[in-house]
């Protein structure tokens, strides 16, 4: 009798998440076991000839593609720069709007919106705000802020990409930091008031380490956001001027659909799949130990 029952119950259990796992399986794991596979060989992506060659590519992508080691610069560069400024900026929107303002509810709209337009669509945009608006803008009022080739130039196409991810971004981050202040706790701030605390003492010794676990969320989301930028960076720049904007990601579409070599463009690939998963561990674990309960 309890046998019959542990095997119904296991029937049951494969019926909900058989076809779930089955999809999983065919949609990411299959896929990601055959990309190791042809990480090993030299590949068109065309014809049937696969030819297996061992750590040829991982050689060659370490020691002599030189474009790939900028590439990875550039995404290691935007990465930190955009994790960074993204949280700080998405942080202090929370505080802003966790305030009683009339308008922070419209506010919070106006400041989420970037978020839902297309990283395609987005890059066209400032692609012609930074060409068309900003060179007007330049002409009306010679300020050399709107003279700049934002585009032109390796440093200013930097920060191009910067700002425009930046502005993307940070609304999302917002709506998880004022979840996350929202459930702290106000008669633990006001005790600290009471006991004079300075605003800056509050923030640093009670809110932040309350929301820690928000931190470790946003921290994550904006590591492998930026780590896998390739939508908006394409739109905005395509890789250039000379490819010092391209991304890591830009870099494996060109190898594999551009230069037909999916071997060597999957070893990329799966080279930056250990980089990103290494650096988003360490960041989970170090930001999990700072985590504090009520």
């Amino acid at each position: 009798m309890k046998q019959s029952k542990g095997l119904s119950g296991l029937l049951q259990q494969w019926v909900f998440i058989g076809p779930a796992f089955l999809f999983f399986a065919l949609i990411v794991v299959i896929p990601f076991l055959m990309s190791i596979y042809y990480s090993f060989t030299e590949w068109n992506g065309v014809t049937t000839n696969v030819k297996f060659n061992g750590l040829d590519n991982f050689k060659h992508l370490l020691f002599d593609d030189k474009d790939y080691r900028n590439a990875f610069w550039f995404t290691t560069r935007i990465t930190v720069t955009d994790v960074i400024l993204t949280n700080v900026v998405g942080f202090l929107l929370a505080l802003l709007l966790t305030q009683a303002l009339k308008t922070r509810n419209v506010l919070r709209t106006i400041f989420f919106m970037p978020n839902v337009i297309g990283g395609l669509l987005l890059g066209f945009i400032w692609q012609f705000i930074f060409v068309k608006g900003f060179g007007t803008l330049g002409e009306l009022t010679n300020w050399s802020f709107f003279q700049l080739p934002w585009l032109g130039d390796a440093p200013t196409a930097f920060w191009a990409i910067a700002i425009v991810s930046i502005w993307q971004g940070a609304g999302y981050l917002m709506i998880i930091y004022i979840a996350a202040l929202s459930n702290v706790p106000k008669d633990m701030i006001e005790a600290a008031y009471i006991d004079g605390a300075t605003r800056f003492q509050v923030l640093r010794s009670i809110i932040v380490p309350l929301i820690m676990p928000a931190v470790t969320v946003c921290l994550f989301l904006t590591i492998s956001w930026n780590f896998k930028m390739f939508d908006l960076n394409f739109s905005l720049t395509k890789g250039g001027p000379f490819n010092s904007t391209e991304s890591v990601s830009i870099n494996i579409y060109q190898e594999a659909f551009r230069n037909n070599n999916y071997g060597l463009g999957t070893a990329k690939a799966l080279v930056f799949f250990i980089v990103v998963a290494i650096i988003s561990t360490i960041q989970v674990m170090y930001t999990k130990r700072k985590e504090v309960e009520v």
